[in-house]
């Protein structure tokens, strides 16, 4: 599928709005992307609680986990489930609340300057081929949308903070992710 924006929205994507994002400051290049991963309960796949945690509604009876992550606002621009299904939470001119405490390049706080894309997977765990192709296409739109951000301005989450984050982890493939990228770009 060839991806592509409008109005910060991906065309095909199922917009799921969350108020956990505001704007960037004024005059930011968005210049970076951070590819991250999310499963809840950890290792559990599918079900309501990824939308329900970015929306702030997770209900912290449904699972023992829930309650260490209750009160937190976070979100993310993009989510790609096991299945390559996508679900966008916050236009890509707005800041997502993905990247907490973070550094890139000397440049600190990196939620005001890139784009945050989770996969439904945990750090420890392999990721799907249709998550890998999803990927690829839908970072060659960014990468058509936002031209600053070039392969050098791929991260993870784990890069921009060392010692805090782990994803993607050691079962996201950076080489296929790049071989996947450039079938499509």
């Amino acid at each position: 599928m060839k991806y592509q924006f409008e109005s910060g929205w991906l065309s095909g994507a199922r917009r799921v709005p969350t108020p956990h994002c505001n704007d960037r400051p004024d005059g930011t290049e968005v210049d970076l992307l951070v590819i991250h991963c999310i499963s809840l309960p950890p290792g559990q796949y599918g079900g309501p609680y990824i939308d329900d945690f970015f929306l702030g509604r997770l209900d912290i009876d449904a699972h023992p986990y829930f309650s260490e992550v209750a009160g937190l606002r976070v979100s993310a621009h993009i989510l790609i489930d096991r299945s390559g299904r996508v679900t966008q939470y916050v236009p890509c001119d707005k800041r997502a609340w993905h990247a907490g405490q973070s550094e890139f390049c000397g440049r600190s706080d990196c939620n005001d300057f890139s784009i945050g894309i989770e996969l439904e997977g945990l750090d420890t765990d392999t990721y799907t081929d249709i998550q890998y192709r999803t990927l690829a296409g839908i970072t060659a739109a960014i990468m058509n949308t936002y031209p600053a951000i070039g392969r050098d301005r791929i991260t993870g989450h784990s890069d921009i903070a060392p010692g805090r984050k782990l994803d993607p982890g050691p079962g996201f493939d950076w080489q296929r992710f790049h071989r996947e990228l450039d079938q499509v770009t």
